[in-house]
């Protein structure tokens, strides 16, 4: 199988050269659980084009610092390209503003979040488990995050996997199309994770807030379990065709 990653943003400029692309994340956590995986990437908010969606294996949507709200001259082409690709029954995820776009080009309300700011080590209830989500110890896992935005409504036809009471949203899955979402960042380690929040060190967040954010990473995270997820819903949507 192929997966066709929609990279939609970068990692910040100050630090950007220390860190690989967000691709490159997803495809060291996928790979180990897809064997013979093979993945490409296509920059959009480069300006590269959308693929044509009848060619495609499976897509993944990245994170950004873009809101889906915003007038960038490839977003209205992603909501078009997410709506066709779902039409055409091509298994999608989606993660960060991924996970805001497919819900907003499925008729979801995203905005900024009332409750700010999420950062550091989010844990999340539960709420349904699909045939791909395999392996879980309990009704929890946890992620490390970065958002102020939020899915803040339920998509259409989609079905609430997990949620907390900072986003209530957390994992969709879809039982209209083949595609699954996480406000999460399983693709992110602990270093990267910590390594944007100093960037906005002392602005965005105080010194204080960083520390915690940073602090909480200490302890495990499920991003291995949430790429055998990932892998497990390809592996799955591959063989039903």
């Amino acid at each position: 199988m192929k997966l066709t990653i929609i990279e939609t943003g970068l990692p910040p400029s100050a630090i950007r050269a220390d860190w690989p692309r967000y691709p490159e994340m997803f495809e060291r956590l996928i790979a180990p659980h897809a064997p013979g995986l093979i993945c490409e990437s296509v920059p959009v908010s480069e300006g590269a084009p959308f693929p044509d969606v009848g060619n495609l294996d499976a897509v993944l949507v990245t994170g950004s610092a873009a809101g889906v709200y915003e007038d960038h001259p490839w977003m209205a082409p992603l909501m078009d390209f997410i709506r066709s690709a779902g039409e055409a029954g091509v298994p999608q995820i989606g993660v960060c503003f991924g996970h805001q776009a497919i819900a907003a080009a499925f008729g979801a309300r995203v905005e900024k979040s009332g409750k700010g700011w999420g950062i550091g080590r989010h844990v999340y209830d539960v709420c349904y488990k699909p045939d791909w989500l395999t392996g879980l110890e309990g009704d929890t896992f946890s992620l490390g995050v970065s958002h102020q935005d939020q899915v803040l409504s339920r998509p259409d036809g989609a079905r609430i996997v997990a949620a907390s009471d900072f986003t209530p949203y957390a994992a969709l899955e879809y039982d209209n199309v083949p595609a699954i979402s996480f406000q999460g960042h399983p693709e992110f380690s602990a270093g990267f994770s910590c390594a944007l929040y100093n960037v906005r060190r002392g602005t965005a967040f105080s010194e204080e807030r960083v520390d915690d954010a940073c602090a909480s990473l200490e302890r495990p995270v499920d991003n291995d379990l949430v790429g055998r997820w990932f892998a497990n819903f390809l592996t799955a949507e591959a063989g039903s065709k």
